[in-house]
């Protein structure tokens, strides 16, 4: 009766999804150009350095406590195979 048969009661809420769809775009694009979302020099859920794997990270750790020489060092490097 109204046009294409559509209640235009409908339509509203079409409109309300379209905002919110744009909304949650803009907020996509700023995350991304904001560096993920880590702020405040937090750390994301893989550490400083998301590339090492989680051994390599405690054998560095180990290295930077004292609990290891670097002989003993470069020989856990390589035994992991992430040798430089």
């Amino acid at each position: 009766m109204w046009g294409y048969g559509m209640n235009m009661a409908w339509m509203w809420m079409w409109g309300i999804l379209l905002l919110i769809g744009i909304a949650l775009l803009v907020l996509v694009a700023v995350r991304m150009f904001a560096g993920g979302g880590t702020h405040g020099g937090m750390q994301g859920p893989q550490g400083p350095y998301p590339g090492r794997s989680r051994a390599r990270q405690i054998l560095d750790e180990r290295f930077a406590r004292g609990e290891l020489t670097a002989e003993q060092y470069r020989e856990q490097l390589k035994v992991l195979g992430e040798d430089q």
